[in-house]
């Protein structure tokens, strides 16, 4: 008898760059850096998810017409039994306001390829995607 794949978690986040970092957050209680966003939610698009999640983690509002889908990966889910998957749409685009931490980040960071080790699989590999797409250092 063979056992049931675990089902995928989607999630959407966004890789939003500054001077050669993209922004991460530590969430209360975690010690890795992710990429603002999270879950996307029952009959929500992953646009309206990371719209959302970004006000809700780091309290800044997307400009919408600069928001546009980057790419998509999917690789094993930080924290969950192997083979359970992070289905994750990458999102870029330019926030309307400065970025804190809300009440569910501990800490923004300004990240580059030096902070992957920090990072769970999905957040190394937007890291290495970025860098080899010449946006971070």
């Amino acid at each position: 008898m063979t056992q049931s794949a675990l089902p995928h978690i989607p999630v959407a986040a966004l890789a939003f760059i500054r001077d050669r970092r993209m922004l991460m957050v530590t969430a209360r209680g975690r010690d890795v850096i992710y990429l603002p966003g999270g879950k996307i939610d029952a009959g929500e698009s992953a646009r309206e998810a990371v719209i959302r999640e970004v006000r809700e983690e780091v309290g800044a509002e997307l400009i919408p017409e600069t928001l546009h889908e980057y790419f998509d990966l999917a690789l094993q889910a930080h924290g969950e039994p192997e083979g359970r998957l992070v289905e994750m749409r990458v999102f870029r685009g330019e926030l309307a306001t400065e970025p804190t931490p809300s009440s569910e980040v501990s800490a923004l960071h300004w990240a580059s390829t030096a902070d992957a080790p920090r990072c769970p699989p999905a957040g190394a590999a937007v890291l290495a995607r970025l860098f080899a797409d010449g946006l971070i250092d």
